[in-house]
C-alpha cells in the first residue's frame, strides 16, 4: 500500500501543478471513500499551497452519526470546512415541483428518484464552488461502485478520481494502512479509523446497509464476484444469478452514458 499511496500523491502534485489549480473542492459523506480522499489529498494540498475545501452536504436523510463522521474527516484533513444544510431548499423549493405527478411508484423506487435528486443537487453547490475557487471537484468513486451503479448520473461525480481503480477491499486496505502507518496526528487517525469501522450504506434509507442490498456479508465476496465476472467470463456464468452480478447488468446503462449515436447509425454505412 505504500507505493500506492506514494504514487497517487504524486500523480496527484503533478496535475495540480500542471492544470495551475488554487483549489480542490470535497463533499463529505462520512464514509470511507470520501474520507480516504480528504487523507490522500490533504499533505499535497499543504506542500503546494492549494486550499482542500470540505463540506459536509445533508439533505432530509442524513444520519447523526454519518455527519459527524463528515465534520471529523473535514476538520481533521481540510483548510476550509463547513457543514452545509439544503434540506430547507429542497423541501420548500423542490418538492411540490418533484412530486406533482403519481406514476404508482413502489417506496423503494421513490427513495432511489429522490435520492438522485439529492445527489445532484450535491453536485450543483460543489460545481459551483470548485469554480469561485479556480478548483475541481474531487471523485469519491471506487472501482466496486462504479461496477455497481452505486452513484448518481450527473450527481456524484467529480473531475479527478485518486481512487476511481481502486477495489473496495483495497480502499479499506489503505486507510488502515494510512491510519496504522502514516497518520501521525491523533485526529486524523480517529477521524479515518472512525469512517473505517462505519458500516457502509448509500443514505437513502432503502437497507441498513449497502451490502444488506447485495445480499451478502463482506465486501470481499463483492469484489471476488466482480473480480471472476468481469476478468474471466468464460468460467463465471454460475454467477449470473448472484445479487451483485445481476446489479452490475442492471446498471450497465450507466457505464454507456451517455449513448450516443454514431455516424453510420445515423446515415448509414
Amino acid at each position: 500500500m505504500k507505493v500506492g499511496v506514494e504514487n497517487i500523491r504524486c500523480q496527484l502534485k503533478e496535475y495540480i501543478e500542471k492544470s495551475g489549480l488554487k483549489a480542490l473542492v470535497l463533499g463529505l459523506s462520512g464514509g470511507i471513500d470520501s474520507a480516504i480522499c480528504a487523507a490522500l489529498a490533504a499533505p499535497v494540498c499543504k506542500d503546494l499551497g492549494v486550499e482542500l475545501i470540505g463540506r459536509s452536504i445533508t439533505i432530509e436523510t442524513n444520519k447523526a452519526d454519518e455527519i459527524e463522521r463528515g465534520e471529523m474527516i473535514g476538520k481533521a484533513f481540510c483548510t476550509s470546512f463547513k457543514p452545509i444544510d439544503l434540506t430547507h431548499l429542497y423541501q420548500t423549493s423542490l418538492h411540490d415541483i418533484l412530486e406533482e405527478e403519481e406514476t404508482g411508484e413502489t417506496d423503494r423506487e421513490r427513495k432511489v428518484r429522490l435520492g438522485n435528486i439529492k445527489a445532484r443537487l450535491r453536485m450543483i453547490y460543489l460545481y459551483n464552488l470548485a469554480q469561485q475557487h479556480k478548483g475541481l471537484v474531487l471523485s469519491t468513486d471506487n472501482y466496486t461502485e462504479y461496477l455497481l451503479g452505486f452513484w448518481t448520473l450527473h450527481g456524484d461525480v467529480g473531475d479527478y478520481g485518486m481512487i476511481q481503480e481502486l477495489w473496495k477491499e483495497e480502499v479499506y486496505d489503505m486507510s488502515q494502512y494510512l491510519v496504522d502507518e502514516v497518520l501521525e496526528s491523533v485526529a486524523e487517525k480517529d477521524a479515518l479509523q472512525a469512517c473505517i469501522d462505519a458500516v457502509p450504506t448509500d443514505g437513502l434509507g432503502i437497507t441498513g446497509s449497502d451490502l444488506e442490498q447485495l445480499g451478502v456479508d463482506t465486501y470481499a465476496q463483492v469484489d471476488a464476484e466482480l473480480k471472476l465476472y468481469t476478468q474471466q467470463p468464460d468460467t463465471s456464468n454460475h454467477l449470473k444469478d448472484s445479487p451483485v452480478i445481476q446489479r452490475h447488468i442492471r446498471s450497465g446503462y450507466k457505464r454507456m452514458n451517455p449513448l450516443n449515436l454514431t455516424r453510420d447509425q445515423v446515415f448509414g454505412k
